[in-house]
């Protein structure tokens, strides 16, 4: 196979096939790096309305850099992996004072930025600048094991970087960017992904029919499309059983902030414990907190849920503790269920809860 047949066969099926997507209408270096940033551990579908929201309220890299934190957690609730948007964040304010306003436009630069490593920075030199460089993930990945018949370890580093020279060497020349009305490069990187989000997918069978690619794959020649790519297993996930106390006087909900590193960092959340908490273990654990004990009323069970991260699972189990006054320790801070949904980026892990307290206090009030 050569490199024009490859490349030939990837542009001509992309740009008939492409879907319609929001960035990749009007594309500019900084559209392309929120949309990278988003589709990071989310699906396509989910980031389409996040991305018309956050550029119509953060239209410029001067706008993200000037934004309150508490209104870019509010624009990322529910997208996850809140430290995205804090790198976003510092990534533009290096951006406006670096570099004038104007995102690099060569890989390497691009990394010395926070939240920026080898994939994105190679797919916004692409995508939005037509240059020449190799954006490898999962389904580029999983499309060049398959068509080349290729069953080194993809979980391997070395692997990833093989791979990666290897697609350089496929990818065509240098053509120009979208304002000239042409990228070829930018159109092989999106093409490559999209064949493998649409086409050759990760779970299921693999559409081997529409693939421009079929009369030369060897894994569909060999029958080995169910074998590659190899990986080798992740370790499982850790399990942690959690107790979440919603802490209210019926129309206040009691929230902490986490720590500012770690999971979920610098996020307000329900109060919730490391363990399976009972009643008795519950109202220890309160007053242990400063919460007074002639002020913790009932204590009623609101069900059992469950949230995975990306090492760690969350087995959770809820109370709603009801307060008499709300006179308590500094650190939870009780707004309202308005205010809540105004002004707090509650994480995604407890929608499930949310749901119930809004249930809850729409009943009492």
């Amino acid at each position: 196979m050569t490199e024009q047949s490859f490349s030939e066969r990837l542009l001509a099926w992309y740009r008939g096939n492409k879907r319609d997507l929001p960035w990749r209408h009007d594309v500019t270096p900084y559209r392309v790096w929120i949309s990278e940033i988003m589709l990071q551990q989310t699906r396509v579908e989910a980031v389409k309305t996040y991305f018309l929201r956050f550029l119509s309220a953060l239209p410029t890299v001067y706008d993200l850099a000037a934004v309150p934190d508490e209104v870019l957690m509010k624009l990322w609730q529910g997208l996850g992996y809140y430290s995205r948007a804090r790198n976003l964040k510092k990534a533009a304010m290096e951006i406006v004072s670096r570099y004038g306003g104007m995102l690099p436009n060569t890989a390497e630069e691009l990394q010395t930025l926070p939240g920026i490593g080898r994939y994105t920075s190679s797919a916004i030199v692409s995508i939005a600048y037509g240059k020449r460089a190799a954006a490898v993930d999962g389904n580029v990945l999983r499309v060049y094991a398959r068509v080349f018949g290729d069953a080194r370890d993809i979980a391997q580093e070395q692997t990833k970087r093989a791979f990666e020279a290897e697609i350089l060497r496929l990818m065509p020349e240098e053509s120009g960017t979208y304002e000239n009305g042409q990228n070829d490069c930018g159109d092989f990187t999106q093409g490559l992904i999209e064949l493998g989000a649409t086409v050759c997918v990760p779970n299921g069978t693999p559409l081997c029919e529409a693939c421009p690619m079929a009369e030369i794959c060897t894994a569909r020649r060999e029958g080995s499309v169910d074998a590659l790519p190899y990986k080798t297993k992740k370790a499982a996930r850790r399990i942690e059983e959690r107790t979440v106390l919603l802490l209210t006087d019926g129309a206040h909900l009691g929230l902490v902030r986490r720590p500012e590193n770690g999971l979920l960092a610098g996020l307000y959340e329900p109060m919730n414990l490391c363990g399976a908490y009972d009643e008795d273990a519950i109202r220890k654990a309160l007053r242990d907190f400063g919460i007074r004990e002639d002020a913790i009323g009932a204590i009623v069970p609101v069900g059992q849920a469950k949230h995975i991260f990306t090492h760690i699972e969350w087995h959770m189990t809820g109370y709603r503790v009801e307060l008499s006054d709300l006179l308590h320790p500094a650190e939870i801070v009780f707004p309202s269920l308005r205010e809540v949904e105004a002004s707090y980026a509650i994480p995604s892990a407890y929608r499930f809860y949310m749901r119930e307290f809004s249930a809850y206090a729409a009943e009492k009030h």
